[in-house]
């Protein structure tokens, strides 16, 4: 097992007890947890608090969007909270983006700040229907660039995208990537997905996995398979 796992699993439940029985066949060597809107709205802070005391690196989703001064504490409120990484939406712009990143800078624990480029559930008729004219692919590096010119540390982008921002941004941004489904899963409301071989393959850092394994019997027994499968790509990159 590598020193950092790679995979990060979404805890998508409507409760705290639901999500803490996953929780409890997990094992804090071999994922990492993330905490959605509906989690962290039921629940609150304390579902982040005893997951980290568990041993977990958690990664608050809750995708940031709102005026600069807004995001900048609601950022400063999350590092006080001890999570590992948490998001914003690049489409905030500039000033928000900014002070975010100054506002993480002055706490004394300092999460990774990544920013949600295009959400893997829009395709392009999705983003043109909404006034974003061009590609997916176009409007991913636009916000990319935009994310790293204000210091983000990466983004969060579909595995479609990886290797366009891996060439373009290097080997230190990092990149998150949600709707990654093993090869006998279901796509789910999922459009732009990947396996984890063709992400790792890409240049994905993290792999954002939810059903496969919550939904799962034996879901450490799908975890390990998984982590196993990433271990022999690495091996071979």
């Amino acid at each position: 097992m590598r020193s950092e796992p790679r995979v990060i699993v979404s805890l998508d439940f409507p409760t705290a007890d639901e999500a803490s029985l996953l929780v409890s066949m997990l094992d804090p060597v071999a994922c990492r947890l993330k905490v959605g809107k509906e989690l962290f709205t039921r629940c609150g802070p304390s579902i982040i608090e005893k997951f980290t005391g568990q041993g977990f690196d958690v990664f608050l989703d809750l995708k940031f969007h709102d005026i600069p001064n807004t995001v900048a504490r609601a950022c400063q409120a999350a590092a006080k909270l001890g999570v590992w990484m948490l998001d914003v939406h690049a489409c905030g712009g500039r000033q928000m983006l900014e002070m975010a990143r100054e506002a993480l800078d002055k706490q004394s624990h300092q999460p990774l700040l990544i920013a949600v480029t295009v959400l893997t559930s829009m395709d392009e008729a999705d983003m043109n229907e909404v006034g974003v004219p061009g590609t997916v692919s176009d409007q991913v590096l636009r916000l990319t660039s935009l994310a790293r010119q204000c210091a983000l540390d990466g983004v969060v982008c579909s595995a479609r995208e990886v290797g366009m921002i891996r060439h373009a941004m290097g080997s230190e941004f990092k990149l998150v990537t949600p709707g990654i489904r093993p090869v006998d899963s279901t796509a789910d409301d999922q459009r732009r997905i990947s396996t984890p071989v063709q992400a790792i393959e890409a240049g994905s850092d993290y792999l954002v996995i939810g059903r496969p394994v919550t939904q799962a019997s034996d879901p450490l027994k799908v975890l390990e398979s998984i982590n196993s499968e990433i271990e022999s790509i690495e091996e071979a990159i």
